[in-house]
Protein backbone atom coordinates (compact mmCIF):
# COMPACT_ATOMS: atom_id res chain seq x y z
CA UNK A 1 0.00 0.00 0.00
CA UNK A 2 1.49 3.31 -1.24
CA UNK A 3 1.27 6.22 1.44
CA UNK A 4 -0.23 9.73 0.89
CA UNK A 5 2.37 12.15 2.12
CA UNK A 6 0.26 15.23 0.86
CA UNK A 7 -0.32 18.01 3.35
CA UNK A 8 -3.92 18.18 4.75
CA UNK A 9 -5.40 20.36 7.08
CA UNK A 10 -2.33 22.48 7.68
CA UNK A 11 -3.68 25.45 9.13
CA UNK A 12 -0.63 26.84 11.45
CA UNK A 13 3.22 26.95 10.89
CA UNK A 14 3.87 24.99 14.56
CA UNK A 15 1.76 22.49 16.52
CA UNK A 16 2.82 21.47 19.99
CA UNK A 17 1.51 17.98 21.36
CA UNK A 18 1.75 17.84 25.21
CA UNK A 19 0.39 14.87 27.01
CA UNK A 20 -0.76 15.81 30.69
CA UNK A 21 -1.45 13.36 33.25
CA UNK A 22 -1.20 14.14 36.95
CA UNK A 23 1.05 16.92 36.10
CA UNK A 24 -0.89 20.31 38.27
CA UNK A 25 2.13 20.45 40.17
CA UNK A 26 4.23 21.63 37.19
CA UNK A 27 1.33 23.01 34.51
CA UNK A 28 1.33 26.88 35.57
CA UNK A 29 5.41 26.29 35.30
CA UNK A 30 5.15 24.99 31.92
CA UNK A 31 3.04 27.47 29.96
CA UNK A 32 5.19 29.86 31.81
CA UNK A 33 8.32 29.48 30.05
CA UNK A 34 6.68 27.99 26.69
CA UNK A 35 4.23 30.56 25.77
CA UNK A 36 6.90 33.74 26.09
CA UNK A 37 9.28 31.21 23.65
CA UNK A 38 6.40 30.82 20.70
CA UNK A 39 5.52 34.21 20.73
CA UNK A 40 8.85 35.58 20.11
CA UNK A 41 9.33 32.87 16.89
CA UNK A 42 6.57 35.02 15.37
CA UNK A 43 4.74 32.40 13.87
CA UNK A 44 1.43 30.73 14.27
CA UNK A 45 1.21 27.94 16.74
CA UNK A 46 -0.94 25.77 18.55
CA UNK A 47 -0.57 23.99 21.84
CA UNK A 48 -2.17 20.81 21.65
CA UNK A 49 -3.06 19.80 25.42
CA UNK A 50 -4.13 15.99 25.85
CA UNK A 51 -5.66 15.05 29.60
CA UNK A 52 -4.80 11.24 29.49
CA UNK A 53 -6.89 10.16 32.27
CA UNK A 54 -5.74 12.54 35.07
CA UNK A 55 -7.07 12.11 38.57
CA UNK A 56 -6.06 15.53 40.01
CA UNK A 57 -7.18 18.84 38.84
CA UNK A 58 -4.95 18.74 35.70
CA UNK A 59 -8.08 19.29 33.44
CA UNK A 60 -9.48 22.62 35.54
CA UNK A 61 -5.57 23.78 35.38
CA UNK A 62 -5.92 23.36 31.72
CA UNK A 63 -9.76 24.65 31.40
CA UNK A 64 -8.75 27.74 32.73
CA UNK A 65 -5.62 28.42 30.36
CA UNK A 66 -7.78 27.96 27.85
CA UNK A 67 -9.24 30.79 28.46
CA UNK A 68 -6.37 33.37 28.82
CA UNK A 69 -4.45 31.59 25.91
CA UNK A 70 -6.81 31.06 22.85
CA UNK A 71 -4.12 28.91 20.58
CA UNK A 72 -4.71 25.77 23.33
CA UNK A 73 -6.71 23.38 21.88
CA UNK A 74 -7.72 20.28 24.61
CA UNK A 75 -8.48 16.73 23.95
CA UNK A 76 -9.51 15.42 27.42
CA UNK A 77 -9.38 10.98 27.63
CA UNK A 78 -12.18 9.02 29.07
CA UNK A 79 -9.85 7.52 30.79
CA UNK A 80 -6.03 7.19 31.18
CA UNK A 81 -4.59 5.36 27.85
CA UNK A 82 -1.01 5.88 28.10
CA UNK A 83 1.48 8.65 26.54
CA UNK A 84 1.65 6.48 23.51
CA UNK A 85 -1.76 6.65 22.96
CA UNK A 86 -1.66 10.36 23.53
CA UNK A 87 1.13 11.74 21.56
CA UNK A 88 -1.44 9.39 19.01
CA UNK A 89 -4.10 11.78 19.34
CA UNK A 90 -2.17 14.76 19.24
CA UNK A 91 -0.99 13.80 16.38
CA UNK A 92 -4.40 13.17 14.63
CA UNK A 93 -5.32 16.38 15.56
CA UNK A 94 -2.17 18.45 14.81
CA UNK A 95 -2.53 20.98 12.04
CA UNK A 96 0.75 22.56 11.74
CA UNK A 97 3.03 22.49 8.90
CA UNK A 98 5.27 20.95 11.66
CA UNK A 99 4.84 19.35 14.75
CA UNK A 100 6.86 18.89 18.52
CA UNK A 101 6.07 16.42 21.21
CA UNK A 102 6.80 17.76 24.62
CA UNK A 103 6.91 16.62 27.85
CA UNK A 104 5.21 19.13 30.31
CA UNK A 105 7.78 18.52 33.21
CA UNK A 106 10.31 20.94 31.33
CA UNK A 107 12.83 17.95 31.13
CA UNK A 108 12.42 18.92 28.02
CA UNK A 109 13.62 22.34 27.18
CA UNK A 110 11.06 24.53 25.13
CA UNK A 111 14.17 26.74 24.28
CA UNK A 112 15.17 24.44 22.11
CA UNK A 113 12.48 24.67 19.78
CA UNK A 114 13.55 27.68 18.35
CA UNK A 115 16.48 25.75 17.02
CA UNK A 116 14.68 23.01 16.29
CA UNK A 117 12.40 25.01 13.86
CA UNK A 118 15.52 26.75 11.99
CA UNK A 119 16.85 23.08 11.21
CA UNK A 120 13.47 22.20 9.86
CA UNK A 121 13.31 26.01 7.85
CA UNK A 122 16.76 24.53 6.57
CA UNK A 123 15.54 21.55 4.87
CA UNK A 124 15.15 18.65 7.82
CA UNK A 125 11.81 16.55 8.06
CA UNK A 126 13.16 15.13 11.48
CA UNK A 127 15.10 17.28 14.37
CA UNK A 128 15.93 15.14 17.06
CA UNK A 129 16.87 16.02 20.42
CA UNK A 130 19.37 13.89 21.90
CA UNK A 131 20.24 13.86 25.57
CA UNK A 132 24.28 14.15 25.83
CA UNK A 133 24.39 13.75 29.56
CA UNK A 134 21.53 11.88 31.93
CA UNK A 135 22.83 13.01 35.09
CA UNK A 136 19.57 13.92 36.37
CA UNK A 137 18.18 10.39 36.28
CA UNK A 138 19.76 7.62 39.16
CA UNK A 139 22.47 5.47 38.09
CA UNK A 140 19.95 2.25 37.84
CA UNK A 141 17.96 4.36 34.73
CA UNK A 142 20.71 5.80 33.37
CA UNK A 143 22.41 1.74 32.85
CA UNK A 144 18.57 0.32 31.86
CA UNK A 145 18.22 2.85 29.40
CA UNK A 146 21.66 1.95 27.83
CA UNK A 147 21.16 -1.63 28.07
CA UNK A 148 17.64 -0.85 26.67
CA UNK A 149 18.91 0.33 23.60
CA UNK A 150 21.81 -1.77 22.94
CA UNK A 151 19.61 -5.03 23.40
CA UNK A 152 16.80 -3.04 21.27
CA UNK A 153 19.20 -2.24 18.07
CA UNK A 154 20.68 -5.41 17.96
CA UNK A 155 17.32 -7.19 17.76
CA UNK A 156 15.29 -4.67 15.35
CA UNK A 157 15.78 -3.95 12.04
CA UNK A 158 14.24 -0.37 12.86
CA UNK A 159 17.19 1.27 14.90
CA UNK A 160 16.79 3.86 17.88
CA UNK A 161 18.72 6.93 17.69
CA UNK A 162 20.09 6.53 21.77
CA UNK A 163 19.24 8.78 24.53
CA UNK A 164 16.38 10.34 22.17
CA UNK A 165 12.82 10.42 23.34
CA UNK A 166 9.90 11.78 22.32
CA UNK A 167 10.55 15.29 22.19
CA UNK A 168 11.77 16.15 18.59
CA UNK A 169 10.31 17.92 15.00
CA UNK A 170 8.29 16.03 12.74
CA UNK A 171 7.25 17.74 9.51
CA UNK A 172 3.61 17.51 8.10
CA UNK A 173 4.57 15.12 5.67
CA UNK A 174 6.48 12.80 8.35
CA UNK A 175 2.85 13.01 10.62
CA UNK A 176 0.96 11.74 7.25
CA UNK A 177 3.32 8.73 6.94
CA UNK A 178 3.02 7.92 11.09
CA UNK A 179 -0.57 8.09 10.81
CA UNK A 180 -0.60 5.41 8.32
CA UNK A 181 0.39 3.00 10.68
CA UNK A 182 -2.02 1.12 12.15
CA UNK A 183 -1.25 -1.02 15.37
CA UNK A 184 -3.22 -0.81 18.29
CA UNK A 185 -0.75 -1.30 20.73
CA UNK A 186 1.84 1.66 20.17
CA UNK A 187 5.45 2.10 20.72
CA UNK A 188 5.73 5.89 19.65
CA UNK A 189 9.75 5.80 19.67
CA UNK A 190 9.79 3.13 17.26
CA UNK A 191 6.77 4.17 14.83
CA UNK A 192 8.92 7.65 14.81
CA UNK A 193 11.94 5.49 13.67
CA UNK A 194 10.35 3.37 11.74
CA UNK A 195 9.05 6.36 8.99
CA UNK A 196 12.15 7.78 8.54
CA UNK A 197 12.85 11.02 6.79
CA UNK A 198 15.93 13.51 6.02
CA UNK A 199 16.84 13.60 9.90
CA UNK A 200 19.10 16.33 11.90
CA UNK A 201 20.16 16.39 15.43
CA UNK A 202 20.17 18.66 18.35
CA UNK A 203 22.04 17.84 21.48
CA UNK A 204 21.55 18.96 24.90
CA UNK A 205 21.73 18.49 28.61
CA UNK A 206 18.76 17.25 30.60
CA UNK A 207 17.27 19.03 33.18
CA UNK A 208 15.20 18.35 36.36
CA UNK A 209 11.87 17.88 36.85
CA UNK A 210 10.05 21.54 37.21
CA UNK A 211 7.51 20.07 39.72
CA UNK A 212 5.46 16.71 40.57
CA UNK A 213 6.67 13.23 40.53
CA UNK A 214 7.68 10.90 37.38
CA UNK A 215 4.78 8.19 36.43
CA UNK A 216 7.57 5.97 35.36
CA UNK A 217 8.83 3.32 37.64
CA UNK A 218 11.19 0.26 36.95
CA UNK A 219 8.49 -2.17 36.95
CA UNK A 220 6.61 -0.38 33.88
CA UNK A 221 10.12 0.79 32.45
CA UNK A 222 11.21 -3.16 32.06
CA UNK A 223 7.27 -3.69 30.50
CA UNK A 224 7.88 -0.48 28.37
CA UNK A 225 11.09 -2.16 27.34
CA UNK A 226 9.66 -5.44 26.55
CA UNK A 227 6.62 -3.88 24.62
CA UNK A 228 9.15 -2.31 22.25
CA UNK A 229 10.92 -5.08 21.21
CA UNK A 230 8.18 -7.09 20.57
CA UNK A 231 6.92 -4.49 18.60
CA UNK A 232 9.80 -4.24 15.94
CA UNK A 233 11.50 -7.39 16.01
CA UNK A 234 10.77 -11.21 15.77
CA UNK A 235 14.41 -12.01 16.88
CA UNK A 236 13.23 -13.52 20.21
CA UNK A 237 11.25 -16.35 18.42
CA UNK A 238 14.01 -16.83 16.82
CA UNK A 239 16.49 -17.27 19.68
CA UNK A 240 13.68 -19.22 21.37
CA UNK A 241 13.57 -21.56 18.37
CA UNK A 242 17.53 -21.77 17.88
CA UNK A 243 17.81 -22.29 21.91
CA UNK A 244 15.54 -25.40 21.62
CA UNK A 245 17.33 -26.89 18.57
CA UNK A 246 20.55 -26.41 20.69
CA UNK A 247 19.05 -27.95 23.79
CA UNK A 248 17.63 -31.21 21.67
CA UNK A 249 21.21 -31.74 19.68
CA UNK A 250 23.06 -31.72 23.21
CA UNK A 251 20.28 -33.67 24.69
CA UNK A 252 20.44 -36.19 21.98
CA UNK A 253 24.16 -36.60 22.14
CA UNK A 254 23.83 -36.92 26.01
CA UNK A 255 21.34 -39.99 25.21
CA UNK A 256 23.77 -41.47 22.46
CA UNK A 257 26.75 -41.15 25.40
CA UNK A 258 25.00 -42.95 27.68
CA UNK A 259 23.75 -45.62 25.88
CA UNK A 260 27.20 -46.36 24.45
CA UNK A 261 28.70 -46.30 28.56
CA UNK A 262 25.81 -48.76 29.24
CA UNK A 263 26.56 -51.31 26.02
CA UNK A 264 30.45 -51.04 26.74
CA UNK A 265 30.97 -50.29 30.18
CA UNK A 266 28.04 -51.58 32.12
CA UNK A 267 25.17 -49.74 33.98
CA UNK A 268 26.15 -46.13 35.03
CA UNK A 269 23.99 -44.75 37.89
CA UNK A 270 23.79 -41.15 37.08
CA UNK A 271 23.86 -38.60 40.28
CA UNK A 272 20.92 -36.86 41.54
CA UNK A 273 22.55 -33.28 41.60
CA UNK A 274 23.22 -33.87 37.76
CA UNK A 275 19.93 -34.99 36.73
CA UNK A 276 17.46 -32.10 39.39
CA UNK A 277 20.42 -29.73 37.15
CA UNK A 278 18.96 -31.06 33.61
CA UNK A 279 15.56 -30.60 34.86
CA UNK A 280 15.21 -27.48 35.94
CA UNK A 281 17.63 -26.32 32.92
CA UNK A 282 15.25 -27.53 30.93
CA UNK A 283 12.06 -26.77 32.55
CA UNK A 284 13.39 -23.27 32.83
CA UNK A 285 14.11 -22.89 28.61
CA UNK A 286 10.60 -24.10 28.24
CA UNK A 287 9.35 -21.43 30.15
CA UNK A 288 10.90 -18.68 28.49
CA UNK A 289 10.23 -20.08 25.43
CA UNK A 290 6.37 -20.51 26.02
CA UNK A 291 6.84 -16.86 27.67
CA UNK A 292 8.27 -15.26 24.46
CA UNK A 293 5.36 -17.07 22.22
CA UNK A 294 2.77 -15.99 24.90
CA UNK A 295 3.76 -12.49 24.99
CA UNK A 296 3.08 -12.02 20.50
CA UNK A 297 0.39 -14.10 20.67
CA UNK A 298 -0.86 -12.12 23.25
CA UNK A 299 0.00 -8.88 21.03
CA UNK A 300 -1.67 -10.63 18.34
CA UNK A 301 -5.43 -11.12 20.01
CA UNK A 302 -4.59 -7.33 21.76
CA UNK A 303 -4.78 -6.39 17.79
CA UNK A 304 -7.33 -8.64 16.45
CA UNK A 305 -9.67 -7.15 18.83
CA UNK A 306 -9.96 -3.48 16.96
CA UNK A 307 -10.30 -1.44 19.58
CA UNK A 308 -9.88 1.88 19.47
CA UNK A 309 -6.49 3.74 20.66
CA UNK A 310 -8.22 6.17 22.85
CA UNK A 311 -11.66 7.28 23.54
CA UNK A 312 -12.06 11.08 23.88
CA UNK A 313 -14.93 12.34 26.50
CA UNK A 314 -14.31 16.02 25.58
CA UNK A 315 -12.99 18.78 23.25
CA UNK A 316 -12.17 22.05 24.51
Amino acid sequence: MSVCLNETNVSVDLSIIVPFYNEADSLQRFFDVIIPILRDMNITYELICINDGSKDNTLDLLIQKKQQIKNIKIINFSRNFGKDAALTAGLDFAQGKCVIPIDSDLQDPPDLIPEMFDKWKSGFDVVLAKRVQRSTDTFMKRTTACLFYKIYNLLSGIKLPENVGDFRLLDRKVVNAIQHFSERTRFMKGIFAAAGFKTSVIEYERPLRCGGQTKWNYWKLVNYAIHGITSFSIVPLRVAMFLGFTVTTLAFCRAIWICFKVLFCGIDVPGYASLMVAMLLLGGIQLITLGIIGEYVGRTYEESKKRPIYIIRDIF
